[in-house]
């Protein structure tokens, strides 16, 4: 992209659209130090604060557009800049002046059409619950079994959700679907600067909740978890929301889920950004792992609030990132050098973004990629 020209109001328009706390910050550096960016190539977050609040004199090339929105530097800025809240902003200012990467642009107009940022159709929402009887959500039905975007259009992804339903119904849970009705929960187009999209998504999610008299909501994706449970307004604090990592420790804490068959792989646990640094679970995600008779958790360096992003946050899963440069392909072998044959994670965009990497390193005969519940659903029963 091509250097954006200074705009005396810019920087008032962002604090307006959700930058409030652009203005404490000190140029301290503490977010430059801690970004997983400078991992692989220098980027400055302190530099972009600061050219934001010049009126964005001086931002160039993809600077806007690298975060990855782990909150790394959220956590430990000493003075509670909210540096995603301050990127998220820029970036809705760019796409209303129609300055956004050719790579969002799909995705943000597919989110406006059809609820999901995937090219799929509405129509096709529901397709990855052919032939497992999925009631529709009802008055009588306890949870909303809410299907992330990725896991109704990704091939791969469907199967972790076909795997969790397995899991939902070996433990008797009253759960249902509201299947097409669904919009995309947002999180990926907010994120993105699609900030009026973001908007229409909210209210229909909203609205379709209200209609339906939702109050449990199970959620298989930390996306759709951060955005319900903080940014649905007064819905976030009406409903009951749990991923699905925190729903399977309890089952198991309740004997309702007994995991018999041994699997003796020696497995690592990735804690997703939404999951880990934006929401504090870390725990329930391996107590899941280790209830698994001959499961070997094995723990990388870098990981619980430390852990390194898989990259696929804002908008991360749709840009062209050169290969050295992608962090999935560094966690790989980080996991490889751990002695893991086994990465699981809790993430439909971190199994997307690691499975794509294990692709890219040519090693998928040495090490695979896992969501939780595959693994445990595997020690519960035949493979049915």
């Amino acid at each position: 992209m091509n250097s954006i020209s200074p705009c005396i109001e810019a920087t008032d328009a962002i604090l307006e659209i959700g930058g409030e706390t652009l203005n404490v910050c000190m140029q301290c550096g503490t977010c430059t130090s801690v970004c997983p960016w400078n991992l692989v190539k220098e980027f400055s977050p302190r530099n972009l604060i600061k050219y934001v609040s010049l009126g964005l004199e001086g931002i160039e090339g993809d600077d806007l557009w690298n975060c990855v929105t782990c909150n790394s530097c959220v956590l430990r800025c000493p003075r509670n800049v909210n540096l995603i809240d301050v990127i998220r902003s820029t970036r809705a200012l760019m796409v209303q002046m129609d300055s956004v990467p050719s790579a969002f642009s799909g995705p943000l107009g597919c989110l406006h059409s059809d609820g999901n940022p995937w090219m799929g159709h509405r129509s096709e929402r529901a397709d990855w619950q052919e032939g497992l009887q999925i009631p529709e959500f009802s008055a009588d039905t306890h949870w909303l079994y809410f299907t992330c975007c990725t896991q109704a259009y990704d091939a791969r992804n469907r199967r972790v959700a076909r795997m969790l339903v397995g899991l939902l119904d070996r433990a008797g849970v009253s759960f249902g679907s509201l299947g097409e009705k669904e919009s995309c929960c947002g999180d990926q187009g907010s994120k993105m600067g699609g900030h009026d999209t973001y908007g229409e998504l909210k209210s229909a999610n909203t609205e379709l909740f209200e209609e339906n008299n939702v109050k449990n909501v199970i959620v298989a994706s930390p996306h759709c978890l951060n955005s319900f449970t903080k940014e649905y307004g007064a819905f976030s604090e009406s409903v009951n929301v749990l991923h699905h990592a925190v729903l399977l420790s309890r089952l198991l804490d309740e004997g309702r889920i007994v995991p018999s068959r041994r699997i003796e792989k020696k497995v690592t646990y990735h804690d997703p950004c939404y999951l880990g640094r934006h929401n504090n679970i870390y725990d329930e995600p391996r107590a899941v792992l280790t209830a698994i008779p001959g499961l070997e958790l094995i723990e990388m360096p870098r990981n619980r609030d430390r852990s390194l992003c898989c990259g696929g946050g804002g908008g991360g899963m749709w840009r062209e990132v050169p290969m050295d440069e992608r962090f999935a392909i560094h966690r790989i072998k980080e996991a490889q050098a751990a002695g893991a044959e086994t990465i699981a994670t809790a993430c439909p965009y971190c199994i997307a973004m690691l499975e794509d990497a294990i692709k890219v390193l040519d090693c998928e005969d040495q090490i695979e990629v896992c969501d939780i519940c595959e693994l445990l659903y595997e020690s519960t029963g035949e493979d049915d």
